[in-house]
C-alpha cells in the first residue's frame, strides 16, 4: 500500500464517519458541523483524484457559503431540542421502513440497463480539468444540469415562503405605510407646565 492509498483510506473513513454523524447526532448544530467535516474530507478526496478544480469548488462553495448560512440559519431559528428527543422512538419504527424503501429504491435504479453506460474516452493531458467538466457539463449533461438549477430554485422559494409565515409570538414585522403617515402629534407630546419659582 502506498502513502496515497493511505491518506485516501483515512479521508474515505472520516468521510463515511462524519456522513453517518449527520443524520445520527441529534442537536443540529452539531449535524451542520459534522456535515462541514464531510464536505472537507470529500474535497481531499477529490484533490487525491486529481479533481483540484472540483475540490476548491466544494470548500469555497459549500463550506464557506451554503454551510455558514445554515449554520447561521439553525441558531436563528433557536430549535428546541427537547421535543425531537422525546419523539424519536416514537417515528422510529416508521425512518426505519423508509429507509428500507429508499435503500431498495436505489439498489433498484443503480442495478437496471440505465446506468451501464460506456465509459467515455479518457481527457487528454493537455487538457485541464476545469475545461473538460465544462465540456461534458455544458454539452453531453446540459439537461440534467438546468433542471437541477430549476430544482434548486424552487428550494429557495420554499424555503423563503417557510421563513416568511407570520408568527405573531415569536416576530416582529415592520408597517412601512403606517410610518410614512406618521405627524409629529403622534411622535411627539406637548406639556405645559408652570414654572418654579424661587423661594
Amino acid at each position: 500500500m502506498t502513502f496515497e492509498q493511505f491518506i485516501f483510506y483515512i479521508f474515505a473513513t472520516v468521510t463515511i464517519v462524519s456522513a453517518i454523524a449527520v443524520v445520527t447526532v441529534r442537536n443540529p448544530v452539531y449535524a451542520a458541523l459534522f456535515l462541514i467535516l464531510t464536505f472537507f474530507t470529500s474535497a481531499a478526496t477529490w484533490i487525491l483524484l486529481e479533481a483540484e478544480f472540483l475540490g476548491i469548488v466544494l470548500v469555497l462553495v459549500y463550506v464557506g457559503a451554503v454551510m455558514v448560512l445554515f449554520l447561521f440559519v439553525i441558531m436563528m431559528l433557536d430549535i428546541n431540542i427537547d421535543p425531537l428527543r422525546e419523539g424519536f422512538i416514537r417515528y422510529l419504527p416508521m425512518g426505519i421502513l423508509v429507509a428500507i424503501v429508499v435503500a431498495a429504491e436505489i439498489v433498484i435504479v443503480l442495478g437496471s440497463d440505465t446506468f451501464n453506460m460506456a465509459i467515455p474516452d479518457p481527457v487528454p493531458l493537455s487538457d485541464s480539468n476545469t475545461k473538460a467538466l465544462g465540456e461534458v457539463l455544458y454539452t453531453e449533461y446540459v439537461y440534467p444540469f438546468e433542471l437541477a438549477a430549476v430544482i434548486l430554485v424552487v428550494a429557495i422559494i420554499a424555503a423563503i415562503s417557510l421563513t416568511m409565515r407570520k408568527r405573531q409570538d415569536a416576530t416582529k414585522h415592520q408597517n412601512i405605510s403606517e410610518q410614512i403617515r406618521v405627524n409629529s402629534a403622534d411622535r411627539l407630546r406637548v406639556l405645559k407646565m408652570k414654572a418654579e419659582e424661587k423661594q
